[in-house]
Order: structure tokens, then C-alpha cells, then sequence
């Protein structure tokens, strides 16, 4: 980072320092490595919650500076989950085919090929190995597209829908439509990911058999702490400089930094590309943990989702994004869990399975109302923070726009 950036944003070193100490504490208390205090599944669902963290960051670059509501950040989220499970999928069946050979003669490739695609495929009645799986085979090449294939798309739909000039609700709408055809497109067997049976069995590594589920929880725990490390960085990095005045300007006063000669277009080409790739290697990190991934996970409701967690916890703030996520998934996994009790009211019995999704929505308009900078305007009240002193014509309509003086510094 530039000598400037950790400056402009002293809650980065913070946020590394208590991620380092929650995942240190995990391990400690870990059945692999620790007493064993927290359990392998719960160790999962920190792994999976530091993954969630890390596509609320990169939703708070593309709409709390930006300015652009997307609501499809979650198809490439389930597009890295795709792309690395099809790896895993395929290695994991090779080894199961390979094994049950015995002492047969060698397979040929082509014996090899068509075995596994029988193995993979037969519960969509075909036989055939689709030709998207054609680099399923090769870990290197999934994890090129795991980038690669959320990039590219993400990088077609901006450059049409920003060159078109589309903006606020109607480009929410868009991206809206573009995460359901691709969800419903998933849902047909003849997709090649095996239509609503999704990909299965993905906590299972190849090459890691002697190491039990306690230990690659662990690891993966790591690894997701280290992601959401790095893209903390990185996303503080792109805020802090020049380049995080002019899309906040953006988001202010579209119109005025345009006249001011920038390249718009490209700015938000370039802030909704790289936005979903982070997404892409968060899913990447996530569904490994969670074992199977399938259509209904893209749907456009978990967009929706990620959406209002940003909301909660404080959009335009990078910890705010990662508190917001945090607090509701965990939140979200206690109640929908069963682990909450019923309330018998008598004459009605609220069932917190049910109702999770009201207090959910009931949360997001109390703050929108009352608390408009979430959960992150209570770490500024702990800190005694209170917004600069800004000087100078405002720079857009809105209450809080960027001014003159801080466009200056």
C-alpha cells in the first residue's frame, strides 16, 4: 500500500490485528489443533462466515462508494463455487473409478473419461462428459477460471449496460435479470452442472484424504482469513487515493465528474469487474466448506441479501461491511439453526425458523430509517469519531455529498 493509505484508513491495521487474533483464538479452541471447545462444524461456519465478509466488502466498493446497487453479486459468487467444485468433483470421482479397477487391466483415457462421466452424470441420464469440463481435470486451469469466468462476464454486462448509459434502479433491474437467467439456465440438466443436483461431496479433498474434516476446517479457515486480509487491503488501498475520490464523486454527482473529463464508464467497468472476482474467490473459499453448491444458491433473493447485510452494518465503511455480514449470517445461522425456542404466545406460536426473514427485513428499514450509517456508526460513537470538518460548494444534491475541500485532499 501507498505510505499514505494506512494513514487515510487506521482502521486497517485494526481489522488485521483482531482477524489475526479471532483466527488464532479459532485454532487454539479447535478439535484438530486446541482443546476442542469449538466444534468442526462450527469451525466451518467461521470459515464460511470470513468468506461472506469478504463479498460484503467487495458489494460495499460497488454500491457504498460507487453508488451502484447490484443485485447480482451473488451469481458470481456461486460461479467461483462452480468452477472450483467442478475440480473437486471430477479428481474426487477419478480416484473412486480408478480405485474400484482393482487389479483389471489399465483403463485407456477413454474408458477413464466415459467412467467418470457415468459416475457424475448418471443422475441426469447421460453418459457424456459436457465440453465445459473440459479443463475439470486440471486444478491450475479451475483456478484460472474461477477469475477468469466471473471476470469476463462481469466485464461483458458492465461494458453493455455502462456504455448504455443505464443507471440507478434500472440498472439494479439488470443485474437483477442477468443473476435469475443465470440460475434458471443452472436448473437444466442439460446445462453440464447437473441441473438442480448441484455438485456434492465437496468438503472432500483430493490428495487430502488422511486429513480429517477437523483439520481441513482449519486450514480452510486460514485460507479465508487470509483472502478477506488481503482483500480488506486491497479494497482500503482502492478507497483511500485519487481513485476512491472520483468514484465516490461518481456516486454523488455522476453527471459532474463526468463534465470534469473523467472516463465514468470506465471507472465503474473497472469497480464492478474486479468486485466480482473478489466475489468469485470468496465463493471459491466457501462452498469447499460447505460441501455442495447448486442453482438455488444464485438465486436472485441472496443477492437481496447480501445487500441489506452491507446496509446494516454501514455502507461507505469497510469494516461496516464486514460487521454487517458477520453479525447477520451468524445471527441468521442461530435462529434458522432451530437453536432459538419457540415463543408460545397462546394464542399464536412464533416460530423463529419461519419468522427469521421479517425480523431480517424489519432490521434492514429500521436502520435505513434510524440508523443510516448500521452497525459501524456504533464503533465511531465507541471512538468518539464525528464527521471532518468539510468545506467548500457541495459536489452532488445528496445530504453528505463529496465537497469541495475534501475532493482537494
Amino acid at each position: 500500500m501507498k505510505p499514505g493509505s494506512l494513514a487515510k484508513n487506521p482502521s486497517v491495521l485494526t481489522f488485521l490485528l483482531v482477524l489475526a487474533v479471532f483466527t488464532l483464538g479459532v485454532t487454539v479452541l479447535s478439535d484438530a489443533y486446541g482443546s476442542g471447545l469449538i466444534s468442526t462444524s462450527m469451525v466451518k461456519t467461521l470459515g464460511k462466515t470470513l468468506c461472506l465478509c469478504l463479498i460484503a466488502i467487495a458489494m460495499d466498493l460497488i454500491w457504498g462508494y460507487t453508488g451502484i446497487l447490484s443485485l447480482g453479486h451473488f451469481a458470481f459468487f456461486g460461479l467461483g463455487g462452480y468452477m472450483v467444485g467442478m475440480w473437486l468433483m471430477f479428481a474426487r470421482t477419478r480416484d473412486i473409478v480408478l480405485s474400484s479397477a482393482g487389479g483389471a487391466l489399465p483403463m485407456t483415457p477413454q474408458e477413464l473419461s466415459d467412467a467418470i462421466a457415468t459416475q457424475i452424470f448418471g443422475v441426469v441420464g447421460t453418459s457424456e462428459l459436457p465440453a465445459v469440463w473440459a479443463f475439470a481435470g486440471s486444478l491450475p486451469a479451475q483456478l484460472a477460471l474461477v477469475v477468469l469466468v466471473p471476470g469476463i462476464l462481469a466485464f461483458v454486462f458492465g461494458w453493455l449496460a455502462f456504455h448504455s448509459r443505464v443507471t440507478g434502479v434500472y440498472l439494479s433491474i439488470l443485474t437483477q435479470a442477468m443473476t435469475l437467467a443465470l440460475s434458471l439456465y443452472l436448473f437444466q440438466n442439460d446445462s453440464g452442472l447437473r441441473g438442480n443436483n448441484g455438485l456434492s461431496g465437496l468438503q472432500n479433498i483430493p490428495g487430502l484424504e488422511a486429513a480429517g474434516q477437523d483439520a481441513l476446517s482449519v486450514w480452510f479457515l486460514w485460507a479465508s482469513a487470509l483472502a478477506l486480509a488481503l482483500g480488506y487491503m486491497l479494497a482500503s488501498f482502492i478507497v483511500s487515493g485519487k481513485f476512491g475520490s472520483v468514484i465516490r464523486g461518481i456516486r454523488d454527482d455522476e453527471a459532474r465528474v463526468r463534465f470534469l473529463g473523467y472516463s465514468v464508464e470506465s471507472y465503474k467497468l473497472f469497480v464492478f469487474t474486479l468486485t466480482a472476482v473478489i466475489a468469485a474467490i470468496a465463493g471459491a473459499l466457501y462452498y469447499p466448506q460447505a460441501g455442495i453448491i447448486n442453482p438455488a444458491e444464485m438465486a436472485p433473493i441472496a443477492s437481496i441479501y447480501l445487500a441489506v447485510w452491507v446496509a446494516i452494518g454501514g455502507r461507505g465503511r469497510l469494516y461496516g461491511a464486514v460487521v454487517g455480514a458477520a453479525f447477520v449470517s451468524l445471527v441468521s445461522t442461530w435462529f434458522t439453526g432451530g437453536r432459538v425456542p419457540d415463543l408460545n404466545l397462546g394464542f399464536y406460536t412464533i416460530k423463529w425458523v419461519d419468522w427469521w426473514s421479517v425480523l431480517l427485513g424489519l432490521s434492514f428499514v429500521l436502520v435505513t430509517l434510524f440508523a443510516p450509517k448500521g452497525l459501524a456508526g456504533l464503533v465511531d460513537l465507541a471512538q468518539g469519531l464525528r464527521s471532518p470538518r468539510r468545506g467548500g460548494t457541495p459536489l452532488g444534491p445528496d445530504d453528505g455529498a463529496l465537497q469541495e475541500r475534501e475532493a482537494v485532499e
